[in-house]
C-alpha cells in the first residue's frame, strides 16, 4: 500500500472542508494527459488511505484493479480500468463530505467527485459519450415528448411490459429489471391553479412568498409530489407559485460532464429564478439533486456570476424552509393523523447540503410517529440504476438500505429523492410502494 500519510503529509484536517471553483473554461481542464497526471495522484492517495471502500463501487474498482495487478499498487493498473472507476462514479459527493481527510485545505487537495466530473468532461468533450446516456440525460426532452396526450399511454405501456423492457434493453441497453418513472400528459404546471388569498408574513430569513421550481421530475413524472408541497405550504400560510419557465436544472447533464449544456439550462434558469428574488420571493424545489444544483454546482461553475449567487443564497430544500418557519413560529403542528413507523431514506444530495435533517425533525412533530432516518446512498442516481451494465451493482450498494427498512418494520417508507425512494421499491420487490415526506405530512395534516 501507499505510504503517502508517512511521507511529509498530516493525516486529516480540523478545518472545514472548502471547494474550489471549477476551472472548466480553461483549455487545460480537457487535457487528457494532465487529467491522467491528476488521476493518478488522488488514486494512489485513495489507495494508501481505503476509507471509503463501502460508499459506492469507484472504489472498489480501482482498490480491487490494484490488489490484482502485478505490483500491487497503482503502476500495475491499465490506464482503461482509469475511466471505469469514472464510470461508476456518480457524483454523489459523500466521499467529500464524510469520509475523505484529504479535502481543501488539506495540502493534497483532494476533491473526488470533482475530478470525475472533470474525466466525465473530457470523455464528454472528446465524443465519447453513448447515444443512451445522452437521452437519459435529456429529462425536458423526454418528459415533453413522453407527456403528449396521444403518445403517454404507450410510453408508460412500453416501460411496464417484458415485451417493452426487452425492446428498451436491446435498443437502449437499459436494464431490464430498472424500475423506470411512468409520464403524465396533465403535468405539474397544467395542475397548479393560482395560490389562494394569502397574506405572506415572515419568518427568521423566510418570506413567506415561495417560487416553486417544479423539476422535470415533479412535472413529468410525479406532480402529485408537486401538489402535496403546494398543500402542505399553503396550509401553512405561504403564498406559493410556478415559477413562469424553467429548463431542467442541468443536474442529469453535469453526470454526464456535458457542462456546456449545464451552462444552456444556467441562461434560462437564473435570469428568471434571480428576477423573482428581486422581487420578494423565495424559491424551493422538490428534489435534492435540482437544490444542490443551485447551492453548490451552478455557483462553482460560474463563482463570479452576481444572479447565480443571488438563487444560492435565496434556494431551500422544502423541509429546510418548513423548520425555518417553524423557528419563527410560523408552522401549523396541529396534525390529526399519526404515522406510526416511518423508515426514512436521507437522499445524498440533500445531505451535501448540509442543512440537517429538517424533513426526519419535521415528521418527529407529528404524534403518534416514529422515524429510522437511514443515511446511506440507495445507489440510484438518476441514470446508474437503469443503465444495463450498472443495475446489478446498484441493487447491491441500495441492500443495507432495503435490510434497515426492513428491520425496522416500517409502516412507511420514504426519501426525499422520488428516485431512491422506487429504488428502494425495488429492493423489497413486492409490489409496494415509497411515500413521499411531502405526501405523508399532507396526509398527516388532515388536507
Amino acid at each position: 500500500m501507499s505510504g503517502q500519510a508517512g511521507e511529509g503529509g498530516r493525516e486529516g484536517s480540523l478545518e472545514a472542508p472548502e471547494r474550489h471553483a471549477l476551472s472548466w473554461k480553461d483549455p487545460k481542464f480537457y487535457d487528457e494527459q494532465d487529467l491522467f497526471q491528476e488521476l493518478e495522484r488522488v488514486y494512489d492517495i485513495c489507495h494508501g488511505c481505503r476509507r471509503c471502500f463501502n460508499l459506492c463501487n469507484a472504489f472498489p474498482t480501482l482498490f480491487d484493479a490494484i490488489d490484482e495487478s502485478d505490483t500491487m499498487e497503482l503502476d500495475g493498473v491499465a490506464k482503461p480500468i482509469y475511466w471505469d472507476v469514472v464510470d461508476h462514479c456518480y457524483l454523489c459527493d459523500m466521499c467529500f463530505m464524510t469520509k475523505c481527510p484529504y479535502v481543501p485545505p488539506h495540502e493534497w487537495n483532494v476533491d473526488f467527485p470533482h475530478l470525475m466530473l472533470r474525466a466525465k468532461a473530457v470523455k464528454h468533450k472528446q465524443g465519447r459519450s453513448s447515444a443512451r446516456d445522452k437521452l437519459l440525460s435529456s429529462t425536458d426532452m423526454v418528459g415533453k415528448l413522453a407527456g403528449i396526450p396521444v403518445v403517454v399511454n404507450a410510453v408508460n405501456a412500453v416501460n411496464r411490459s417484458k415485451a417493452g423492457r426487452r425492446m428498451l434493453q436491446k435498443t437502449l441497453r437499459v436494464h431490464p429489471d430498472a424500475k423506470l418513472p411512468s409520464y403524465h400528459s396533465k403535468t405539474l404546471r397544467k395542475r397548479v391553479s393560482p395560490t389562494r388569498d394569502l397574506v405572506p408574513e415572515g419568518a427568521g430569513p423566510t418570506t413567506g412568498r415561495v417560487a416553486l421550481f417544479a423539476t422535470c421530475y415533479c412535472n413529468y413524472n410525479e406532480p402529485q409530489v408537486g401538489e402535496d408541497l403546494i398543500a402542505v405550504f399553503e396550509h401553512n400560510g405561504i403564498v406559493i407559485a410556478l415559477a413562469a419557465k424553467e429548463q431542467c436544472c442541468g443536474m442529469p447533464k453535469l453526470e454526464l460532464g456535458d457542462l456546456e449544456a449545464v451552462a444552456r439550462a444556467k441562461e434560462v434558469n437564473i435570469p428568471e429564478l434571480a428576477r423573482l428574488v428581486d422581487e420578494g420571493w423565495d424559491i424551493v424545489a422538490p428534489v435534492p439533486s435540482c437544490v444542490l444544483m443551485f447551492k453548490q454546482e451552478l455557483p462553482l461553475m460560474f463563482p463570479d456570476d452576481a444572479e447565480v449567487a443571488k438563487v444560492q443564497a435565496a434556494i431551500y430544500d422544502p423541509f429546510e424552509y418548513l423548520m425555518l418557519r417553524h423557528k419563527g413560529g410560523k408552522l401549523k403542528t396541529e396534525f390529526k393523523n399519526p404515522l406510526g413507523r416511518v423508515a426514512y431514506h436521507v437522499a445524498c444530495h440533500l445531505r451535501v447540503q448540509n442543512i440537517g435533517l429538517k424533513t426526519r425533525d419535521l415528521m418527529a412533530l407529528i404524534p403518534g410517529t416514529e422515524i429510522e432516518a437511514i443515511e446511506r446512498c440507495s445507489g440510484h442516481d438518476g441514470t446508474y440504476a437503469v443503465k444495463q451494465e450498472f443495475h446489478d451493482t446498484s441493487m447491491k450498494i441500495c441492500r443495507p438500505v432495503v435490510n434497515r427498512v426492513k428491520k425496522f418494520e416500517a409502516d412507511h417508507y420514504s426519501s426525499d429523492c422520488p428516485m431512491a425512494g422506487h429504488q428502494i421499491a425495488n429492493g423489497f420487490d413486492d409490489h409496494s410502494e415509497p411515500e413521499h415526506p411531502m405526501t405523508l405530512v399532507r396526509h398527516a395534516y388532515g388536507i
